[in-house]
């Protein structure tokens, strides 16, 4: 499952170089806001004491942890992600915790998973980012025992998600579409909104009994205007059209780009905490026959 550096991906390079230290920046967002629709689904899995579980693309591992304590010391969890700051970050909680059923190692479930090992295959958030999807999605179900379970959580289309949509439209107002060459994430956060094309990725994966539940949830996106401002054009679809305008025509129109995203974010939910802004998930769940 480990992946050996030298051989890694554009893909896996790209997120250890150019993402990471944005995401890891921006982590009291991104991670406060993830968990918010994980919350909203974990309690709710037919996760049990003795079971172990697999979680693709843990990110900082809190959804590792938190699947760790369902299952129990009898238990165990095993998290996986290409970025070795991420699961530094999971070790260290999990050590925190006191939590020893549970593990974190380097992989890429477009490379190599193990097979036929878990009872239930979890991700959060990630699965959208394959560049081969039903490839993964297939090496995720080998990864199952037969009959095991698998439950990942996409975001919906991007007009239900203006927390992370509503950037990248002001942002395009003022500078030019990325490429097709240019340096990505993957296909992107809503890869996987439309719930047909995406049910057909799971048969074609060789699922079994798939359905989708939709999950609606307002996530924090800065303490104030400024920090979301700074957020969007870091991270996500906005952050990208930034970056890849070139830093010389992005700062000409940075002026512009952030009075605009000013007005657009006070107008949202305001409470002690910060801005909130809606976002929309697919929940979808499944079985690997047997």
């Amino acid at each position: 499952m480990a992946l050996d550096n030298k051989d890694d991906t554009d893909f896996v390079k790209f997120w250890n170089t150019v993402l990471e230290p944005k995401f890891t920046k921006y982590r009291h967002i991104l991670q406060g806001g993830l968990s918010r629709h994980s919350a909203a689904v974990i309690p709710n899995l037919p996760l049990g004491e003795g079971m172990s579980v697999l979680d693709v693309g843990c990110g900082w591992g809190d959804m590792s942890l938190q699947v760790a304590e369902i299952v129990g010391s009898n238990g165990r969890v095993v998290g996986i992600d290409c970025v070795d700051a991420f699961l530094e970050e999971g070790r260290k909680d999990a050590a925190e915790k006191g939590l020893r059923n549970v593990t974190f190692a380097r992989g890429d479930a477009e490379v190599a998973l193990p097979e036929n090992e878990f009872d239930y295959v979890v991700a959060r958030f990630g699965t959208m980012f394959f560049t081969n999807p039903v490839a993964a999605l297939r090496r995720m179900r080998l990864a199952l025992k037969p009959g095991g379970q698998m439950t990942h959580i996409v975001w919906r289309r991007r007009e239900d998600n203006p927390a992370w949509q509503k950037a990248k439209d002001i942002t395009l107002r003022h500078l030019p579409a990325p490429g097709a060459d240019a340096d990505s994430c993957g296909p992107g956060p809503f890869s996987m909104g439309n719930q047909e094309t995406t049910g057909l990725m799971m048969k074609s994966a060789g699922y079994e009994d798939v359905t989708f539940t939709r999950v609606d949830e307002k996530i924090l996106v800065g303490r104030n205007p400024e920090e979301c401002i700074a957020f969007a054009l870091a991270i996500g679809p906005g952050g990208e059209v930034f970056r890849e305008a070139g830093e010389e025509m992005a700062e000409a129109k940075r002026p512009e780009i952030e009075s605009e995203m000013h007005g657009y974010f006070e107008s949202q939910e305001v409470d002690d905490d910060g801005i909130w802004a809606p976002t929309s998930s697919w929940v979808i769940s499944a079985r690997n026959p047997g």
